[in-house]
């Protein structure tokens, strides 16, 4: 099975030069979880599937309260705290700062991982 927690939008600090250390920036996080499911389909129970209200949770407190230079930092703290649970089997990240360049509607980095 996949969870997908689609367009999580949060602020943190983002970015090299100085005026973006000194301003939270927007960033939209979309996030897609591979796992077995079959346990969770049969007993119904939180614990035998991969918690995505405790995962968003954990990006937002990892977004809103750690400074990054890069979205490939932020992209690789995020993946690390997802790939803690072993039920995933497999996940992306991908994060886009809207507005980042001129012209354009963002720039993202995709992260995937599998076990």
């Amino acid at each position: 099975m996949e969870i997908r927690i689609k367009n999580l939008r949060a602020r943190g600090i983002i970015g090299i030069y100085d005026w973006e250390k000194d301003h939270p920036q927007d960033v939209i996080i979309n996030v897609s979880m591979i796992f077995d499911g079959t346990l969770a389909a049969q007993t119904d129970k939180i614990e035998d599937t991969v918690d995505y209200k405790r995962v968003k949770k954990r990006i937002l407190d990892i977004v809103e309260h750690q400074h990054f230079g890069l979205i490939e930092k932020m992209a690789t703290a995020v993946m690390d705290m997802i790939m803690e649970d072993s039920k995933v089997e497999k996940a992306t990240v991908e994060i886009d700062k809207p507005f980042a360049l001129r012209f354009a509607d963002s720039v993202s980095v995709s992260h995937t991982v599998e076990r």
